[in-house]
């Protein structure tokens, strides 16, 4: 099933598939942010862009069922994928499908919110957050964790194809309406927003073939580069090209991969 503008990856079984995957890798990173922001038992957590919810899974076990977890999603496959979860697993989970400019929940209702990789694919992030922060109770804590620099996505040694399926990447980005390095703003944003900065935080990662975090970049490039060919960013050659330098790469022996930054802020509501 097939999802128009929900989601640059879209929403088919292949990137539920790569979601959960990069949820693998980047978990521990989130439960960090978590524990800086003081999330806990009892709370009301709105996650901000759930997708199909596997942050807002193990947020609802830290709140348990004195809690709630209030997850935020444009695409109504992943919202589906969520609350089946949901029943499955008994959480309190509840669940919103619209656009986060048709959100609509009570003003000092949260202690908590978490985004990630939100901002950078909406026109409007500064509105977004001063909205958002209306929702938050004095002393409630925001943890956003977003790119700061998506062009620090390269490999060693470098091999020419597959740093042009990168770039074309890179590109395609930038010409959307968001600001893929929207990290870099959070903080001034979220003074803007009349919110305390309390941690920042860049999330480097460094993979050889042999590890998690490889996996991680190699299965966004094989479901987007076909993408981009559609959008014609790249040929069907050029493309193929990319994904084969990829494999090649992993049989070099000291190759390296840099994913691209990213950058955690967390900040809390006087």
């Amino acid at each position: 099933m097939t999802e128009k503008g929900a989601y640059i990856l879209g929403t088919e079984r292949a990137e539920l598939y790569r979601l959960g995957y990069q949820h693998q890798v980047w978990s521990s990173e989130a439960r960090k942010g978590w524990d800086i922001a003081e999330f806990s038992q009892g709370q009301a957590i709105l996650d901000l862009g759930c997708g199909p919810g596997f942050c807002a899974q193990e947020l609802a076990y830290i709140v348990g069922h004195e809690g709630k977890v209030i997850g935020v999603d444009r695409s109504q496959i992943f919202i589906d994928f969520l609350n089946k979860a949901n029943e499955v697993h008994g959480l309190n989970i509840e669940t919103h499908c619209c656009d986060f400019n048709d959100m609509n929940l009570k003003p000092d209702s949260l202690d908590g919110v978490y985004c990630r990789w939100a901002m950078a694919w909406i026109s409007n992030p500064e509105e977004i957050i001063n909205k958002t922060a209306t929702y938050l109770k004095s002393g409630g804590s925001i943890v956003m964790q977003e790119y700061y620099d998506w062009s620090t996505f390269q490999v060693e040694p470098s091999l020419p194809g597959l740093t042009k399926g990168i770039k074309a990447a890179l590109k395609s980005f930038m010409d959307q309406e968001g600001d893929i390095n929207v990290g870099r703003k959070l903080p001034a944003l979220f003074y803007d927003a009349g919110l305390e900065v309390i941690s920042t935080r860049l999330m480097p990662k460094l993979a050889l073939p042999e590890d998690l975090n490889w996996y991680w970049p190699k299965t966004f490039l094989n479901i987007y580069l076909p993408k981009l060919v559609q959008a014609g960013y790249l040929s069907k050659e050029e493309a193929e090209e990319a994904l084969n330098q990829f494999e090649e790469l992993e049989y070099i022996n000291g190759s390296t991969l840099h994913c691209p930054q990213m950058i955690e802020v967390v900040a809390v509501k006087p």
